[in-house]
C-alpha cells in the first residue's frame, strides 16, 4: 500500500500550499462573512491547475488522481475551509457531467470548471428531504423536445452563485423512491429560476440556499444517465466526494492545531511555558494522532478509487467520522487558547463553524452508518421501507 504520495502529486500539493498560503490565508475570515465567493480567486486557482485536476484530458482536465486532487483539497482547506469546496464540487459535479452528460455539454462546461470560469452546483436535496434524499418531488413533464421543471431544491451549495446545475427531477411513479428520478443538466441563468442563500453560521461564502423552478425547460438532450434510473447510477460519484470532504475537515483541523502548538509554546503560566503541563500537550498529542489515523484513511479510500476497487464503506467512513472528530479537536484548540480563544480574532471559532455544517450536510453520521452496515451485511442491516434505500448510497 502507497502512503506517500508520487513526485508529481508533491508538485501539485506544494503549489496548492503556495497558493493558499499567500493568497487564502490572509483573508480567510474576511471572507467568511460574505456570502459570495470572489470570482477571481477561482480563476486563479483553475489557472495553476487546482480545480478539476483529476477531470479528463479531452475536457480540459489533467487525467490526474483521485490522490492528487485529495492532496490539494487539504491544502486549500488548511488556509480556507470554504475556498476548498471550489475543489469539491469541481471533481464532483465536472466528473458527474464528465461521465454522464452529453458530449457536447460535456465539452462545454467541463474546461470552464476546470479554468475557473464556471461553478457547476448540484440540486438533489428537497425540503421535505434530506437524508431521504430519493424523496423527490420536483416534476419534469414531457414538453414536445424536452422537459419543463417545477418545483423546489434546497441546501444547495452555491446555489445563488453556481452557473448551472446538476438537478434530480421525478419522471416517473411519485411512489418510485429512487426509481423514477432522472438527472438534467440545468443551465441556471434562465427565466423560470429564482435563487436565495440561507443566513447559515458557517460557510457563508460557499452560499447553502434554494433555487425554485417555475416551468423551467430544459432540452431532451440534457437528460443525463438512463431516465427514471439516473439516482443510483451518478450518485455512486459521492463515494469520491465523502472522500474530498474528509480532507477539508482534516486540512481545518490541522491548521488550527499547528497554530494551538506555537501559541502554547509562547504562553507562560506558573513561571512556564503552558505546553509543559500535560493537561495542555496531552490534547494536542491525542490531536495529531487522530488526524495522523484520518489522513491515512481519506487517502487509502481514494487510492483504492484510483485502482478501481470498492471503496463505498471506507468512503462513508471518511464523511462520518471526520467532521465529527475534526469538530472536537477545533473546539479542544479553541479551549487552550484560553479566553483569547472565545474572540473572534482568532479563526478557530470560524473553522469549527463551517466544518459542523458538514456533520449534516452531504449525508449524516446516521446514513453513513447504515452504509457502512449494508455493505458489510447487505440489504438486511436496512430496517426500513425499501423504497427509501436509495438515499444510502
Amino acid at each position: 500500500m502507497q502512503f506517500q504520495p508520487t513526485d508529481d502529486q508533491k508538485a501539485f500539493r506544494e503549489t496548492a500550499k503556495r497558493f493558499a498560503t499567500e493568497k487564502l490565508a490572509p483573508t480567510y475570515q474576511e471572507r467568511a462573512s460574505g456570502h459570495t465567493f470572489d470570482r477571481a480567486l477561482i480563476k486563479e486557482m483553475g489557472a495553476l491547475g487546482l480545480i478539476g485536476a483529476d477531470l479528463p484530458e479531452e475536457f480540459g482536465g489533467l487525467g490526474e488522481s483521485s490522490v492528487a486532487s485529495g492532496l490539494i483539497v487539504e491544502e486549500i482547506a488548511y488556509a480556507d475551509f470554504n475556498a476548498s469546496y471550489v475543489q469539491l464540487l469541481g471533481s464532483l459535479m465536472g466528473g458527474m457531467v464528465a461521465k454522464h452528460a452529453s458530449r457536447d455539454i460535456a465539452s462545454k462546461w467541463v474546461p470552464k470548471v476546470v479554468s475557473g470560469d464556471a461553478v457547476i452546483g448540484l440540486g438533489l436535496t428537497e425540503p421535505r428531504g434530506g437524508s431521504d434524499a430519493a424523496n423527490l418531488i420536483l416534476k419534469a413533464e414531457k414538453s414536445e423536445n424536452g422537459w419543463r421543471l417545477n418545483g423546489e431544491k434546497t441546501s444547495m451549495s452555491f446555489a445563488s452563485q453556481a452557473d448551472a446545475a446538476v438537478v434530480f427531477a421525478r419522471t416517473g411513479d411519485p411512489d418510485g423512491g429512487s426509481r423514477g428520478v432522472s438527472a438534467f443538466f440545468v443551465d441556471l441563468n434562465q427565466d423560470g429560476i429564482k435563487r436565495t442563500h440561507f443566513d447559515d453560521i458557517g460557510t457563508k461564502p460557499v452560499g447553502r440556499g434554494s433555487v425554485f423552478f417555475d416551468d423551467v425547460f430544459v432540452p431532451a438532450e440534457n437528460m443525463m444517465a438512463e431516465q427514471d434510473r439516473a439516482f443510483g447510477t451518478i450518485m455512486a460519484g459521492f463515494d469520491y466526494s465523502r472522500a474530498l470532504i474528509g480532507l477539508e475537515c482534516l486540512g481545518a483541523a490541522q491548521a488550527s492545531v499547528d497554530e494551538t502548538w506555537a501559541y502554547v509554546q509562547e504562553r507562560e503560566a506558573f513561571g512556564a511555558p503552558i505546553v509543559q503541563y500535560q493537561g495542555v500537550s496531552f490534547p494536542l498529542a491525542e490531536a495529531e494522532t487522530q488526524l495522523t489515523l484520518m489522513r491515512q484513511l481519506c487517502y487509502y479510500t481514494l487510492d483504492l478509487r484510483d485502482r478501481g476497487l470498492p471503496h463505498t464503506s471506507e468512503a462513508a467512513m471518511c464523511k462520518w467520522y471526520l467532521p465529527k472528530t475534526a469538530c472536537e479537536i477545533l473546539h479542544q484548540c479553541l479551549i487552550l487558547h484560553g479566553h483569547y480563544g472565545y474572540t473572534t480574532d482568532l479563526p478557530h471559532h470560524q473553522r469549527y463553524n463551517d466544518v459542523l455544517g458538514l456533520q449534516i450536510g452531504d449525508g449524516t453520521a446516521q446514513i453513513q452508518k447504515l452504509v457502512i452496515a449494508r455493505e458489510k451485511v447487505g440489504r438486511m442491516a436496512l430496517q426500513y421501507d425499501k423504497k427509501a434505500t436509495g438515499a444510502q448510497k
